[in-house]
């Protein structure tokens, strides 16, 4: 008697397990659905939409930042300028050589920072 019974719950079992392997793909879909809620794919982001005096409120604020910069950019170039001007020839002779081994160390600095970093990224890619 236990061994009929152990072979038909076995029997059962594996022609649940068959049909549930043969079943459509819509049906695994409405069970992945009941299981995990309503969809499995990517969730609709909800856009909050600012109200349109806070919009101009922020651009005028960028506005003003863009302006602030530039003008502090500009007012720094006057100064070294100025700065060059007020010394004697050979010190602005001087001075300008001096910006020109800068510009031409910085330069080689970074092409070697390059090459080094590119030599790196082909060795673990």
């Amino acid at each position: 008697m236990r061994k009929l019974f152990l072979f038909l719950l076995f029997l059962f079992l594996t022609a649940g397990i068959c049909d549930a392997q043969l079943s459509k793909k819509n049906s695994v879909r409405k069970t992945e659905k009941g299981l995990f809620g309503k969809s499995l794919g990517k969730k609709k982001e909800v856009k909050v939409k600012e109200p349109g005096a806070v919009v101009k409120a922020k651009k005028k604020q960028e506005a003003k930042e863009r302006k602030m910069k530039s003008d502090y950019a500009k007012s720094v170039k006057r100064s070294q300028k100025r700065t060059i001007e007020i010394q004697s020839p050979e010190v602005q002779a001087r001075m300008k050589q001096n910006q020109k081994d800068t510009a031409a160390r910085d330069k080689s600095k970074k092409k070697k920072v390059k090459t080094t970093t590119r030599k790196a990224g082909k060795k673990y890619n």
